[in-house]
């Protein structure tokens, strides 16, 4: 073990911190575009400089670029996909308010600085690593940095999915989880727009003509809710409504949009059909409901066991036990890992309170994280 880990890279926590910042005082919230452009322009150049070969995709639908690097060495065969967004759920001025770039001790806050700006940094830095040693690894290694992560990856699941299928491995830099773990299985995402539709009438004068859209919703989202099932797996959660026109009208329209988490494929297909099914409680009212799995189910197969038990034994030359564990949360890890394509999930750094006023990384986490990152690179074959 001692010799092991007197071979580890030699790494600079403080300048890793260094980089990290510099990122994440680009605030980069997922509908702003230029915005997340911004910290496109940066990452670019940051990858210029390690001669990596790249390929920008002019943003669509409000949405920021999508960047594709990948090390001159290797050729064109199958290597290592890293995938990491550079948006945040933060919007901007944060990081003049509610969370302030700041250290307190081994916690060091800023907006998305866990979700996850940290880890993709990590994966830049040790890309720059090998390249200071003058080290190439065995197999190309391809970064793909994507805009809108956050809001389900509507304009790059695309590109994810035809680069995980030139991929042999796909290494996910979404933070860990829990003390450190990896993540080597996520729920499916599931999303629904509700619409009802009723009809208007006086309040007071003419109550008994109307037939309340939003009462007809709030009958609705207690059968959404109702779908929620832990030892199932199953979470519903109606997490926007909007109805109505004025406090003295029946109100006529109401909306909704649904988040559901499932466990597995089996029962996504079950709970969809079970949702799109759905009929309105009172016969006036029409109900409509648009959706269904935008994120896969991420279960853990062999080849994602191999994967972890590789990473595991690489953690621990470096010092640390690696664990790996489910979580409810979706990544762009769902589209890879649902291809078949060996996944690991949660690389970046440790931390907590993703979304959250308090997010915050820890500092004594990003040597290990680094380390490992870069002995990923440098083992896998």
């Amino acid at each position: 073990m001692n010799d092991a880990r007197s071979n580890l890279p030699k790494l600079d926590a403080q300048e890793i911190l260094a980089g990290i910042l510099r990122w994440v005082e680009v605030e980069t919230p997922s509908h702003d575009g230029k915005a997340v452009n911004r910290l496109v322009d940066r990452v670019e150049q940051a990858m210029a400089m390690l001669g990596a070969k790249m390929t920008r995709t002019p943003g669509r639908d409000g949405f920021g670029d999508i960047l594709k690097a990948r090390t001159p060495w290797g050729g064109d065969g199958p290597g290592i996909l890293v995938l990491s967004h550079l948006d945040t759920v933060h919007p901007t001025g944060s990081i003049d308010g509610v969370l302030k770039v700041r250290r307190d001790g081994d916690k060091v806050y800023g907006p998305g600085i866990y979700d996850m700006k940290a880890g993709a940094y990590i994966a830049h830095y040790a890309l720059r690593h090998l390249v200071r040693e003058g080290k190439e690894t065995t197999l190309p290694i391809t970064y793909l940095y994507v805009p809108e992560e956050e809001i389900g990856s509507p304009t790059s699941r695309a590109l994810i999915e035809a680069e995980a299928k030139r991929s042999k491995y796909v290494l996910v830099t979404e933070p860990a989880r829990e003390g450190g773990k990896i993540v080597t299985a996520r729920k499916g995402v599931a999303r629904f727009c509700v619409a009802v539709k009723g009809r208007p009438a006086h309040a007071g004068a003419r109550h008994q003509d109307g037939r309340s859209a939003i009462k007809e919703m709030a009958r609705q989202i207690l059968r959404f809710e109702a779908l929620t099932d832990y030892d199932r797996g199953v979470t519903a959660s109606v997490g926007i409504v909007h109805g109505g026109t004025g406090v003295n009208v029946i109100p006529a329209e109401c909306k909704a949009e649904v988040d559901m988490r499932v466990p597995d494929a089996e029962t996504a297909e079950s709970v969809v059909a079970e949702v799109l099914g759905f009929r309105p409680f009172d016969p006036d009212c029409q109900l409509t409901i648009e959706g269904g799995v935008n994120r896969p189910p991420f279960e853990k197969f062999e080849g994602i066991q191999k994967l972890f038990d590789h990473a595991k034994e690489l953690a621990a030359e470096i010092g640390f036990e690696l664990q790996d564990m489910k979580t409810g949360g979706g990544s762009d890890g769902n589209f890879t890992a649902a291809l078949g394509v060996p996944t690991l999930d949660g690389l970046g750094a440790d931390g907590h309170g993703a979304h959250s006023f308090h997010e915050h990384i820890l500092y004594s986490s990003l040597i290990e994280r680094t380390q490992l990152m870069i002995r990923l690179f440098e083992t896998l074959k």
